[in-house]
């Protein structure tokens, strides 16, 4: 069985509007999958579409209490790391800018160690009028698909990384 997010009340997908859970097996050490993870500013070298993200609280990787900025699927954002343990989990709540209806969302990600490599487990949630719209209504099936993409290009590039050490 795999761990899950822990979800903060407010964030639970048994409230939330939108919910979005992806998973993968990757043939390499969580430590590789978590250097990828938490190396935010470089996330577009293994998924493109991560291109906008500057850490603007001044740690060079997202620890607990990282502030920091990204742009996702057009569309600026504000984020905080709200929970980290290093190697294991780490998880983030978003506001997006310039929205007045205080939607939000929270994605979490868990790495559970297995005999051979790990597995990687992406959790998230929405709240709000601006989610319902642009991902709900206009977009149905978007943020499954998006987080997909981006869980399986990690997998890919942490394998590569272990196949690197390996030699």
């Amino acid at each position: 069985m795999y761990n899950h997010v822990i979800w903060p009340q407010q964030f639970n997908p048994k409230i939330s509007a939108l919910y979005a859970l992806n998973d993968i097996d990757v043939n390499a050490p969580p430590e590789v999958v978590w250097k990828l993870l938490v190396n935010a500013e470089n996330w577009s070298s293994y998924f493109p579409p991560e291109d906008k993200v500057k850490i603007l609280s001044g740690e060079p990787e997202l620890a607990l209490g990282t502030k920091y900025t990204r742009v996702t699927v057009g569309f600026p954002m504000h984020l905080i790391v709200t929970e980290c343990v290093p190697g294991r989990r780490v998880a983030w709540s978003t506001l997006v800018d310039g929205d007045k209806t205080g939607s939000s969302a929270y994605h979490g990600w868990v790495i559970t160690p297995m005999d051979k490599g790990c597995h990687v487990l992406s959790e998230e949630t929405q709240q709000g009028p601006f989610f319902l719209e642009e991902i709900g209504r206009k977009h149905p099936g978007a943020l499954y698909a998006y987080h997909q993409k981006w869980v399986e290009s990690l997998a890919r590039a942490a394998e590569k990384e272990a196949a690197k050490t390996k030699n």
